[in-house]
């Protein structure tokens, strides 16, 4: 049975330079991982009017991210936080799958995230992404979160470019992801 990774980006952008960060990563990752991207376009905004029935949107990322082993984040910084669009689909992710109940759709989740931003290299939102899937309950790797800083070139180009460092730090990243993958295989 092929293990599965969910990749999500912060931002919708087609030439986004975090997608672009998550497009490495997807290189570097073992052929024997199936990787797939989350379309979250469509969500409606996080209401709780409509919760119930699930609008089919939300029930389609529902079962994306359940039928996933591993969820990476990859994430720019809007003015100092989580872009809007990936914060509607977080917060969607933190409701309970049914009425009264307390499971959802990322707890207990192994989950991991990079943020590319500029010479801060998003530290803000990888501030919050920290604090909001730790609250959410995820199975967070938390010994490594890359942050990429961008320059003037990848944001006029749209064409990042990683340093050596930055390259090294997400294969690192990515083998730990490897490793907590193979040692849960190898547990169950």
């Amino acid at each position: 049975m092929a293990t599965n990774v969910l990749f999500i980006c912060g931002s919708l952008r087609e030439r986004s330079l975090n997608r672009q960060v998550g497009a490495y990563v997807e290189s570097v990752l073992s052929d024997d991982l199936d990787i797939h991207w989350l379309d979250h376009a469509d969500l409606p905004y996080m209401d709780q009017d409509i919760e119930f029935p699930t609008p089919d949107a939300v029930q389609r990322v529902r079962d994306e991210v359940l039928a996933a082993d591993a969820v990476w984040i990859f994430s720019p910084e809007y003015n100092h936080g989580i872009p809007g669009v990936l914060k509607n689909c977080l917060d969607w992710l933190s409701r309970p799958l049914a009425p009264g109940s307390t499971e959802t759709a990322m707890k207990g989740k192994l989950t991991l995230f990079s943020c590319a931003g500029g010479g801060a290299k998003a530290r803000y939102c990888a501030a919050n992404l920290a604090e909001t899937l730790s609250f959410l309950q995820t199975d967070l790797v938390e010994t490594a979160h890359v942050q990429v800083a961008l320059n003037r070139h990848d944001y006029t180009t749209d064409e990042l470019i990683l340093s050596p460092e930055e390259m090294a730090a997400l294969k690192a990243q990515a083998a730990i992801l490897e490793a907590r993958l193979l040692a849960r295989d190898d547990a169950s």
